[in-house]
């Protein structure tokens, strides 16, 4: 039995809003110096993220109307089309490349990255394969194979683009969900080893990965090449000090940061808003991740259990991982900060996740 109630969960809604308004205008701040020596416009990229956050809010309230239970019906021709755009954005001449990943399809003026889209697809679906076969996941051959099988054959057309940071957040997300559905230590420690010898793989596979991890281990040891994105980052955030250098003050976007209003964003953030913005915007993460996971463990059903445990994970390990990334804790990965970072994608998807999280939030068990 559940007891349906008209209004969503208005913390988590407030979270959410806050979280965009700081980042449509921590974007500008981070990017005005650059848009106006590229395109002539200080606007350039306040106005496109303002678009985007426009965009994503629509897409979060559609999502948020449509009952939750309606995207397990549809969960299979979902995954269907995300397979099929991680497909398409790998041939010439459909696929864009950005900072040498054929990540991109564009789509007129503007581009989409399939790749997130297959990050909601793939936590829908496994939400939905859990709900009904949950006893089977303690067995090897009939459900832990099978998903896992999924989440790496996913993994894999990822890391033909490739995405390597994308790609852990999707595997970490759907490891949660199997782990927590029950599946046995003994399976997860073997495929740890598995997962081990192929993380060794891609890393030696490709040098640049090689490079930073040691840049990532000592960046100092070359300043000016791999270890370049990591200093200027802390160059950033430690002038900050408690109260910051002061909204649009600070130096590291000029040309010293690579793109700042992108994976380093809160790097910016820390410059000029200090150790007190830095804390605050990490204490809304925390708030979401709280709210998330009461919204799941209040779910009437196994599905809206796991479709709301899925989404708040997968923002959650983003968010780890970024921030991680930007105060030099793991190498360089190229993960967006949800809700901050410029990105149309990104802010899309993320926005019509958090839309279905809000809709499962108006249904409560009695």
């Amino acid at each position: 039995m559940f007891h349906y109630r008209n209004a969503p969960d208005y913390t988590l809604l407030g979270v959410i809003i806050l979280l965009l308004l700081i980042g449509v205008v921590m974007v500008y701040s981070s990017s005005f110096i650059w848009a106006d020596y590229k395109y002539a416009d200080t606007l350039f990229f306040l106005k496109r993220q303002a678009l985007f956050a426009g965009v994503g809010i629509v897409a979060m309230f559609l999502t948020l109307l449509i009952p939750y239970g309606t995207w397990k019906k549809h969960a299979p021709a979902l995954l269907f089309i995300c397979f099929i755009l991680l497909l398409a954005v790998l041939i010439p001449g459909i696929g864009i490349v950005r900072g040498g990943a054929q990540s991109w399809i564009g789509v007129g003026a503007f581009s989409i990255q399939p790749s997130e889209f297959m990050k909601l697809g793939l936590i829908v679906y496994l939400s939905a394969y859990l709900a009904g076969y949950q006893k089977h996941i303690t067995s090897l051959k009939k459900g832990f194979l099978p998903v896992i099988l999924l989440v790496f054959t996913a993994f894999g057309f990822i890391m033909l683009q490739p995405d390597l940071g994308t790609g852990v957040v999707l595997v970490l997300t759907c490891m949660m969900l199997i782990f927590v559905a029950g599946a046995r230590l003994s399976h997860f420690a073997g495929l740890a080893l598995l997962g081990l010898a192929g993380f060794v793989f891609l890393i030696l596979s490709a040098p640049y990965r090689i490079s930073r991890i040691t840049a990532f281990l000592n960046p100092w040891e070359d300043p000016l090449g791999d270890g370049f994105q990591i200093i200027q980052s802390l160059y950033a955030i430690g002038p900050g000090g408690l109260m910051g250098v002061g909204f649009g003050k600070g130096l590291q976007k000029y040309f010293y940061l690579p793109e700042p209003q992108t994976d380093f964003i809160f790097a910016i953030l820390a410059e000029e808003l200090g150790f007190i913005g830095g804390t605050f915007v990490i204490f809304l993460f925390v708030l979401l991740f709280w709210r998330g996971i009461k919204i799941a463990l209040e779910a009437p059903d196994a599905f809206g259990r796991y479709l709301a445990l899925g989404i708040v994970s997968m923002l959650t390990i983003q968010m780890m991982i970024n921030i991680s990334v930007v105060i030099g804790l793991i190498p360089v990965t190229g993960i967006t900060l949800p809700f901050l970072s410029y990105g149309g994608s990104s802010l899309t998807l993320t926005l019509c996740s958090v839309g279905i999280l809000l809709n499962i939030s108006r249904y409560v068990r009695l």
